[in-house]
């Protein structure tokens, strides 16, 4: 019998390499039919690690299939990558029998002739896995060709996006980002400060048997350690929510302040929008806005899991306009964007972008913030972020912005996180002020 959690990853790679989804709605879906916690934990290990070093999977496939890529079905390709990384990764299962498990996925996907491939290629991964045809890193950084060999091949990432990070920053940081991203995200938490201090929610998590440690840069934030948090008591009395830190960070960057009168106009799932109502207070208001009617309930459910009184959650439309007959003091615009700023977490992000959507996006980023920008009171406040490594969806679209609005000006100095610098995912911001002097 092939292992549930190994057929659970199966389906998850076929839904994202098929694009009929991502990475977190194909897990979502098939969590739900494990009933076991340890088969859900191991196949949203297979399937994310799978995805994170795909790239170098398939150089292997390749080399010992004597064949591209294109010339296999993809079936039979999934299962050789989710299989690969069992064996290279995971030491829970037998070699042979992660290897039987394979040929009989085949032979149960409709592959059958393929059986004999698929066992030859896994068994020569098992004898050389200490030698594996992989490009090695490259004597000196001088050699452009052998680096983005390494990176995108042995480092696993499209050579469109490590060739820019190695052109802005250089290999070594190219290196640091792309080993960050292949390594596991901690589960990263934010205390409700409108219910709970992080101290106080530490030690509540410890009397539950859950070990935290207190993130270095965000104030709220904790990293779990050992333990699963989710679906405790404290989890769903609102004490808690998972955001990762350089999103919780740009929370912190919009600046609210209290008794302001504050838009998010991107709101869901509402991270952001609670760090905000917290600022606030209840002098202060935030008028969370989404446009799609799953997202809004996600939020509706964030804010009152949150016990904020002092948010109104709105259906709107940024891109069509905003509805609002009167003006904000600060308005944060959390755009969407290309996420290749978050593919630790979402590695299947750099799978299915392209370098051409970047000038799309920002086209669609700018229609954004004018939007926004519209419902900015004088001397308000208007924030911009997005988590995209990419300068064309970040400085270059608040750059174009402003050449169009003189009315506004740089408020403070923009907001980044870096992986080789800061150990954290790559996000953005920018806050711009209106002044009625400069209309």
């Amino acid at each position: 019998m092939i292992a549930p959690a190994r057929t659970a990853a199966y389906a998850v790679l076929r839904s994202v390499g098929s694009g009929k989804t991502d990475l977190a709605s194909a897990l979502a879906r098939e969590r739900t039919r494990l009933p076991d916690e340890r088969d859900r934990a191991l196949a949203g290990e297979i399937a994310t690690g799978t995805l994170r070093l795909q790239g170098a999977f398939d150089h292997i496939i390749a080399n010992f299939a004597g064949r591209p890529l294109r010339k296999l079905d993809a079936e039979v390709v999934d299962i050789l990558r989710l299989t690969i990384f069992q064996l290279l990764h995971l030491d829970r299962v037998p070699a042979s029998a992660a290897v039987k498990d394979a040929v009989d996925m085949a032979g149960k996907a409709g592959k059958r002739s393929a059986a004999g491939l698929v066992n030859a290629v896994l068994r020569r991964v098992t004898r050389e896995r200490g030698k594996l045809p992989l490009p090695e890193r490259p004597s000196t950084t001088e050699d452009r060709a052998a680096a983005l060999a390494y990176l995108s091949i042995t480092l696993s990432h499209p050579e469109w996006l490590v060739a820019r990070w190695l052109d802005r920053h250089g290999f070594a940081e190219a290196e640091s980002w792309a080993r960050f991203n292949n390594e596991p995200a901690s589960l990263m938490l934010r205390a409700n400060r409108l219910k709970v201090t992080r101290d106080e929610l530490a030690v509540a998590l410890a009397a539950a048997g859950i070990e935290t440690e207190a993130a270095v840069r965000a104030p709220d934030a904790l990293i779990v350690r050992r333990g699963n948090p989710v679906g405790t008591t404290l989890h769903e009395d609102g004490l808690f929510f998972i955001q990762d830190e350089a999103s919780q960070l740009v929370g912190h960057f919009a600046g609210a302040r209290a008794g302001e009168h504050i838009l998010d106009a991107c709101a869901s799932p509402g991270g952001k929008t609670l760090i905000m109502a917290a600022a606030a207070g209840p002098t202060g208001s935030v008028v969370a806005a989404d446009v799609r009617a799953r997202r809004i309930d996600l939020l509706a459910e964030t804010v009152r899991r949150s016990g904020a009184t002092n948010v109104h959650v709105v259906q709107a439309d940024t891109g069509a306009g905003l509805p609002f007959a009167g003006r904000f003091d600060r308005v944060l615009l959390d755009a969407p964007c290309s996420g290749l700023g978050t593919l630790r977490r979402d590695p299947d992000i750099k799978w299915r972008r392209k370098e051409g959507d970047l000038s799309g996006l920002a086209q669609g980023q700018l229609a954004l913030l004018e939007h926004a920008a519209a419902v900015v009171a004088d001397d308000g406040h208007l924030v911009y972020s997005t988590c995209s490594s990419e300068p064309e969806e970040n400085e270059f679209v608040v750059q174009a912005f402003l050449r169009r609005h003189p009315e506004f000006r740089p408020a403070a100095e923009a907001f980044r996180t870096l992986p080789f610098r800061d150990g954290l995912e790559a996000f953005y911001g920018a806050m711009v002020v209106k002044s009625k002097d400069l209309r």
